[in-house]
């Protein structure tokens, strides 16, 4: 990956109990791509709920994206593959776990496509939320030129 890894800044939090579990927002800025600010939710468990429940350091693999252009679009030398590139991975869990955050370029339509998963080494989980961003009528500077 030329473009690297993607580093996440908390810009929000809500508190959805007593136990000190929260939904945290992060920004997460595309390395590959300027412009495109990308907010990932999930949900992060407080102290008291891992005492109570036991499992001490795992979180849920729920999770939700939205990702928006918010500057001038310019598009680096990024992975032009189907499976796409991971440009974010946050440890979910003490070893096994990882959100992860994959850019896929769908040439056919012009558009961006980001996921927001749950990585496991088993038991992977089905659940993961989807954003776009079409790049077609914009004004996008490609430094690799467009494919």
């Amino acid at each position: 990956m030329a473009s690297g890894q993607a580093i996440a800044e908390e810009v929000g939090e809500v508190g959805v109990d007593w136990l000190g579990n929260d939904i945290k927002i992060d920004a997460i800025s595309d390395p590959g791509v300027s412009g495109v600010t990308c907010h990932v939710a999930y949900f992060d468990r407080g102290v008291i709920d891992r005492l109570q429940k036991g499992n001490w350091f795992e979180d849920p693999s729920n999770a939700s994206i939205a990702c928006r252009q918010t500057g001038p679009i310019t598009v680096s030398d990024i992975d032009l593959d189907e499976d796409g590139e991971e440009i974010f991975k946050e440890s979910r869990s003490l070893v096994w776990k990882k959100l992860v955050v994959n850019r896929i370029y769908d040439k056919a339509n012009d558009t961006l496509i980001y996921l927001v998963n749950s990585r496991q080494v088993q038991d992977g989980s089905a659940k993961m939320s989807l954003s776009t961003v079409p790049l077609y009528g914009q004004d996008v500077t490609w430094t690799e030129g467009k494919p």
